[in-house]
């Protein structure tokens, strides 16, 4: 069996942003791992912890989960896809089929920033993450051509 390790998650976002050159408040979307479990919660605990912002500066986060599920190792691909199309088209996608937010997460970030409908908005910097089995985890800072 496997167990979130939560230094992993936090040492993969940290070093993805010094390797990118940017400050945690310039993400405008995170595009999360987040599978629709428990394992959500910690998950976007680590992404507040790691990234020091206020709860009102925390950006949008999303999981193209919500519309195709778990395409297992193929995931990070195609939401890696769906994150270039969201900064090329300047929109956010919803998380569909949320209705009831889990209570734990909301006392983390707003529920503002967990969309259920499109957001049209300009999108320059997405962090993607993938977060596996076996502490094998990944974190694509993706941003607007200029």
């Amino acid at each position: 069996m496997t167990a979130p390790n939560p230094v992993g998650v936090s040492r993969c976002i940290t070093e993805s942003l010094e390797n990118a050159g940017i400050q945690p408040g310039q993400i405008d979307l995170i595009s999360g791992h987040l599978t629709g479990t428990n394992a959500d919660k910690l998950e976007i605990q680590n992404w507040f912890d790691t990234l020091n912002l206020k709860k009102d500066d925390f950006p949008y986060i999303n999981s193209l989960k919500s519309m195709i599920g778990h395409c297992l190792s193929a995931a990070g691909s195609i939401e890696t896809v769906a994150s270039v199309l969201q900064i090329v088209h300047n929109f956010v996608h919803p998380n569909i089929n949320l209705d009831e937010p889990n209570p734990e997460i909301t006392a983390i970030i707003n529920r503002e920033n967990i969309p259920v409908e499109m957001i049209k908005k300009e999108v320059n910097i997405v962090a993607k993450a993938n977060f596996g089995f076996g502490d094998v985890n990944s974190c694509l800072i993706l941003s607007k051509y200029k």
